[in-house]
């Protein structure tokens, strides 16, 4: 056993932002050789003018290899069809249709290694009536249904992060996976197909089951809480606890003793879960008032002692200096002003690394190309702008 199980798997990265890149950046973690297919010169679009200090594309691109070319030239699609064969995994998440217009679609490109896994991933899918729609992260948490749960019924809000793109990444990487497994026993490789939108309808898996518990209600924000019977609470100190009982009735008389509040247990209005559920903004309103007496280091040993659980409210300084993320060694040591989250899986106990720096653009075009090309032919391609070296 050992913590790098993807050692020998090479992916092939054409796209940039998020969805695929971070993708990829998973599967790079666990082992596997990811080139990046960028644009000569700048690269691509998310290093945002600071080629490889840029934080967001350190974090997406770490320890990946970039092969600067231009795919608008013929020669440089060319080039790529030449490197196919070497690589088992395709990943591209450009608008639908698009590299197969260049020729570099599944079909093509299996054509040159039938064995060959090739990941699609788009905003919408490759046919309906959005297929051609450009779709970024909010196209994705808003198509998806993302702003109407984590908003109040009827006003619906941004939310504070890239939940599409990032469970996107995660649900590409996700099918990549399987569709290596079933190579081994097949033979053969396949297309693999996701969107944004289809990524994001794993995350409201509860909502749907909650639409169809209220009668085709429309869930919300807090339309969720009654039955889950959590609570955001603040202290006397300012802190914030969160407290998540859910239908058990041993975790609801552990936080009526944490509070020394017996007299709610024996209140009808809270004597049972459905009770509870049926009166639960009447007893949001108590528990608040309750935990504004005391310090949230008073709360957290109470809430410990009596079993219940709960935890503090963290920031992301909070959640990167907490001694449990410590231990689960999540981050790596801050390198040039970044920390490397690590992906989230120990294997035999180990954490994967995430296997170096960012590449800079065309940093490792030479060698890629002199895959499959004489060092003359590469000087050629560099000549007329198909390819692109940063040395």
């Amino acid at each position: 056993m050992h913590h790098k199980p993807l050692n020998g798997i090479r992916i092939l990265e054409l796209g940039g932002y998020i969805s695929a890149p971070y993708a990829s950046s998973l599967l790079c973690a666990l082992g596997a050789e990811v080139v990046k297919v960028e644009k000569p010169g700048l690269g691509e679009d998310f290093r945002r003018l600071k080629n490889d200090r840029s934080p967001y594309f350190i974090q997406y691109n770490a320890g990946k290899r970039s092969l600067a070319v231009d795919l608008k030239k013929p020669e440089g699609i060319a080039l790529v069809k030449a490197l196919v064969p070497r690589f088992d995994v395709v990943l591209e998440n450009l608008r639908a249709g698009k590299l197969t217009a260049l020729g570099l679609g599944p079909a093509e490109c299996t054509a040159l290694r039938p064995d060959l896994v090739y990941a699609s991933v788009t905003g919408f899918g490759n046919g309906g009536p959005l297929a051609q729609r450009p779709a970024y992260d909010t196209m994705g948490q808003a198509f998806g249904g993302l702003y109407s749960l984590l908003g109040d019924a009827g006003s619906p809000q941004l939310s504070g992060t890239i939940l599409a793109d990032l469970i996107t990444g995660v649900s590409t990487a996700t099918g990549v996976l399987a569709a290596l497994v079933g190579r081994t026993t097949t033979g053969t490789g396949q297309h693999v197909e996701t969107s944004v939108m289809e990524a994001v309808s794993t995350l409201t898996a509860d909502a749907v089951s909650q639409y169809f518990d209220d009668g085709g209600q429309d869930p919300s924000r807090e339309s969720r809480h009654p039955q889950a019977q959590n609570f955001c609470l603040k202290t006397a100190s300012g802190e914030d606890i969160a407290v998540h009982l859910s239908s058990s009735q041993k975790f609801w008389h552990c936080l009526v003793e944490a509070m020394g509040r017996q007299d709610l247990a024996d209140d009808p209005r809270f004597a049972t879960y459905p009770e509870r559920e049926r009166n639960y903004f009447e007893l949001v309103e108590i528990v608040k008032t309750e935990f504004l007496t005391r310090p949230a280091s008073e709360w957290e040993k109470r809430l410990t002692d009596a079993d219940v659980p709960f935890a503090p409210v963290l920031t992301m300084s909070g959640v990167m200096n907490h001694p449990q993320t410590e231990w689960l060694e999540l981050f790596e040591p801050e390198y040039n002003g970044v920390s490397l989250l690590r992906p989230p899986w120990r294997f035999a106990g180990t954490r994967p690394d995430r296997g170096g720096v960012a590449p800079r653009v065309g940093q490792h075009t030479r060698e890629i190309a002199g895959e499959v090309y004489d060092a003359s032919r590469i000087e050629e391609l560099l000549a007329a702008g198909v390819l692109f070296a940063d040395s």
